[in-house]
């Protein structure tokens, strides 16, 4: 991957990626099961222009089956958010976009209908 244009450090950008969960109201939060967040630096494969990946079960796709299952993860990707981002604060509304979109994946909310919202 290329020089990015915001120099940002992990520890900068996981703190980033926190103040973004910290804005979704506490009613969504609350009802989100069984997910953990994580920061990695690239997608695996090079995964050119992913910037957040949801890996799991939707909340609407669990049965009463869905039991004893590890935790959805939601990944949050550096490099390529940075790559896209001219400045700081760019960072930072990219970051919450895609945290916003990541959740609407574990709400089952697909990418259609995340793009018809503005989110895509």
């Amino acid at each position: 991957m290329n020089a990015v244009p915001v120099d940002m450090s992990r520890e900068r950008f996981e703190e980033l990626v926190g103040e973004a969960l910290d804005e979704v109201p506490q009613e969504l939060m609350s009802v989100m099961n069984n997910v953990v967040f994580m920061v990695e630096d690239s997608p695996p494969g090079g995964g050119d222009g992913l910037l957040g990946l949801y890996e799991g079960t939707a909340l609407t796709d669990r049965g009463w089956n869905y039991a004893g299952v590890l935790p959805d993860r939601i990944t949050i990707y550096r490099l390529p958010t940075l790559q896209i981002c001219d400045t700081e604060d760019d960072v930072i509304d990219e970051v919450a976009i895609t945290v916003v979109h990541e959740i609407a994946h574990h709400f089952g909310i697909d990418e259609h209908r995340l793009h018809e919202l503005g989110w895509g």
